[in-house]
């Protein structure tokens, strides 16, 4: 089972080099950033617009960040905008792509038409009612979620357009629901994470799909590319 690993992988290491990149845009808020830490407000600094800013880096091109941070900061970011603040449920939506890069799921994730169907029928053949089933559950609902946010081009080329995407978000919400049923008494933590999910699937949806724009894509560092998410951002400031 998927569970969210940013909060847990983050050293003091990683956060210095943010600091680095944030005091390499604003030498005072790079300050400010680094003497935040020092006080143990992490949160503060990974939910500020200078840590957005030193992420995406200047004129569009990344910043030399672990990917945790590459992802997470984006990802919290676009919640915020969305008006959800749990940051167990940012920590979640930004380990989906994060996981799915660094492991070898793609090897064994659905090559047909339909993701949707042969997710469900692995999930359904599994003994009803048990964790097995549960956890079943909430892994097909991280790759639908992960596919339609970070490749929607693709999943609509698989089935009806823009249809084929809300599928999948629509799928990967019942799924967590039916993962959040089964995992309530074993394990309420879980549970309740992945009832918020549920609940915040278009929200979770949308982060990545926005986030992804930076990392992933046709040519995401040529100096068009690059261009295009500069004049996009412009509008923000």
């Amino acid at each position: 089972m998927i569970r969210p690993i940013i909060h847990r992988l983050l050293t003091r290491g990683d956060l210095m080099l943010l600091v680095h990149e944030i005091a390499r845009v604003d030498s005072a808020q790079g300050r400010d950033a680094e003497q935040a830490i020092q006080a143990g407000e992490v949160d503060s600094v990974l939910d500020s617009p200078a840590a957005l800013e030193a992420v995406l880096g200047r004129g569009g091109v990344p910043a030399p960040l672990p990917l945790t941070l590459l992802w997470y900061i984006p990802v919290r970011a676009q919640l915020r905008t969305r008006g959800v603040t749990d940051v167990q449920l940012a920590d979640y939506a930004a380990t989906l792509p994060v996981w799915f890069a660094t492991s070898r799921s793609l090897d064994v994730i659905a090559q047909g038409e339909n993701g949707v169907a042969t997710w469900w029928r692995f999930v359904s053949e599994l003994p009803p009612g048990t964790i097995a089933q549960a956890e079943a559950a909430a892994d097909a609902a991280a790759v639908a979620l992960w596919w339609a946010g970070c490749f929607p081009e693709w999943v609509a080329r698989r089935g009806a357009g823009s249809g084929m995407v809300r599928a999948y978000v629509t799928f990967a919400g019942r799924m967590l629901a039916l993962a959040a049923e089964l995992l309530e008494g074993a394990s309420p933590e879980e549970a309740a994470l992945c009832a918020r999910a549920a609940e915040q699937r278009a929200a979770v949806h949308a982060a990545l799909s926005e986030a992804r724009e930076d990392y992933l894509g046709t040519d995401p560092h040529s100096s068009e590319s690059r261009l295009n998410r500069f004049l996009k951002r412009l509008p923000e400031n």
